[in-house]
């Protein structure tokens, strides 16, 4: 048994809409969930590797994921990627800030970063969460670390698409490789 603490105001969202997340991340992953009132998250099952995958999926739905995002961890090529501002940044106030530079006007910032990474962005509370694959999470966290490091939005742009460009261009060499025989 594994056990998981999150935020109250998350409950309901891994609970969902008449248990329907909890009973899909349960029979997805083959494990038991009991979610207490104070945010305790208790999985359970003889498999430890399926514990963690539910641990996972259950610190994403925490730190602002919505369940249908978070079971994109269950792909063995997907991560989550935690930050935490407060290990960044000295004040509430520079995190209030670093969170609207990171957000950007109308959610402009953080929908580019998505686009260009591929991975998924959830900004918070105190933290930036990313959901990828280890490029693309690598990507995204170097777009956010540019912003909080105070560099031009401009720059943190063109950083996305250089490395959006490079992401597509290693694919492309990857789909050509040729495939060795095994004579």
């Amino acid at each position: 048994m594994d056990v998981i603490r999150i935020p109250q105001e998350r409950i309901a969202i891994l609970i969902g809409v008449k248990g329907k997340a909890k009973k899909e991340i349960e029979r997805r992953i083959g494990v038991k969930l009991k979610i207490g009132e104070d945010g305790e998250v208790e999985i359970s099952s003889s498999d430890p590797y399926k514990e963690y995958m539910a641990k996972e999926v259950v610190k994403a739905i925490a730190r602002g994921f919505a369940p249908n995002a978070a079971m994109r961890l269950l792909d063995e090529e997907q991560y989550l990627k935690v930050i935490d501002l407060k290990e960044v940044l000295d004040t509430e106030k520079a995190i209030l800030r670093q969170k609207g530079r990171i957000i950007g006007e109308k959610g402009k910032t953080k929908k580019l970063i998505e686009e260009c990474s591929g991975a998924l962005v959830s900004v918070y509370g105190s933290t930036v969460s990313l959901i990828g694959t280890i490029e693309e999470i690598d990507l995204a966290a170097e777009a956010i670390m540019k912003l909080l490091e105070g560099k031009p939005h401009s720059f943190v742009y063109k950083l996305l698409e250089k490395g959006r460009k490079r992401m597509k261009e290693e694919q492309i060499a990857h789909m050509w490789q040729p495939v060795m025989s095994t004579r």
